[in-house]
């Protein structure tokens, strides 16, 4: 049986990676107390790195996303090559391509890089350094995911779900973009393939189709059982959102699609549920937890 260690104790991804994986051999391990030097990697036979600064934060000094996204990374992958560890599993970003372009077509797994911001470099550079270290005993696969979502999900997911729950009106009717997403129970399931088939390199995880932002809070709302009247507001207006609140316009207006056939392709994977049910599985843990404090 594959022995498998998860650097990441009680992380979103990692929880749901072992709720929903067919492996039972997994352990977890936090590095918020220990550094990857006093890890026993010769225990292992595959270690999946989740450890990573994720949201940008004008809090977090710039050097901290390299010190842990691809320091603490490139560390703990050269110890358990060392120890004797065949497969180092790496949970990237599709941050490392950089900005989305309109109109320039879906990215894919050999698409340039160019991170614009601390935590896409950080990410990429560790891409970089962990191919450095690949050989015929030491595989390196690197998984770059869109949004993750699904039961215990925080961030922007999240707080879009509290908007539909809280709000009777929201201005995102007739929005056309296209997003691609990936559910937690899918990127667990692409994670056994990967270690099942122990497949070498770049791959994209992501769910079989892409959704706009209405059709995503219309799904949220019907799962959530909530009323909720969608409006569109001026082109102009989104533009200057999208200059002086990017993060928040971008988000909601623009497109950030993917394309992962050569993925599928390769390893032979077809995620095991659809996006529509992976949305539905998130609003319903959502509604439990919520019902759940109203008690306590």
């Amino acid at each position: 049986m594959t022995r498998i260690l998860l650097i990441g104790a009680n992380s979103f991804v990692g929880t749901n990676y072992i709720n929903a994986s067919r492996n039972k051999e997994v352990e977890e391990i936090s590095l918020h107390d220990r550094r990857p030097e006093d890890i026993d990697f010769s225990l292992y036979d595959v270690v999946i790195h989740l450890v990573a600064i994720v949201h940008q934060s004008a809090k977090i000094d710039e050097n901290q996303y390299y010190e842990i996204n691809r320091d603490i990374c490139l560390k703990a992958a050269e110890c358990a090559k060392k120890a004797g560890v065949r497969q180092f599993i790496f949970l990237s970003t599709i941050k490392v391509y950089g900005e989305f372009i309109l109109n320039s077509g879906p990215w894919h797994e050999d698409s340039l890089c160019s991170p614009n911001d601390p935590y896409g470099r950080s990410k990429y550079e560790a891409e970089l350094g962990l191919q450095q270290m690949e050989d015929a005993s030491f595989t390196v696969s690197i998984i770059r995911t869109p949004l993750v979502y699904g039961a215990g999900v925080k961030a922007n997911m999240l707080n879009l779900m509290r908007l539909v729950d809280r709000l009777p009106i929201l201005p995102l009717a007739r929005v056309n973009n296209k997003r691609s997403f990936t559910s937690a129970e899918n990127l667990a399931a692409f994670i056994d393939r990967i270690i099942e088939k122990k497949a070498s390199g770049i791959f994209i995880a992501m769910d079989e189709s892409s959704l706009s932002t209405t059709a995503l809070v219309e799904l949220i709302s019907r799962y959530l059982e909530k009323k909720v009247l969608l409006f569109r507001i001026p082109d102009l207006l989104i533009r200057i959102g999208t200059l002086l609140i990017p993060t928040i316009f971008d988000r909601l207006y623009g497109s950030f699609e993917i394309d992962n056939r050569k993925t599928l392709l390769k390893i032979n994977f077809k995620p095991p549920i659809s996006i529509e049910e992976g949305i539905k599985k998130m609003v319903e843990e959502y509604k439990f937890n919520k019902l759940k404090k109203r008690y306590l």
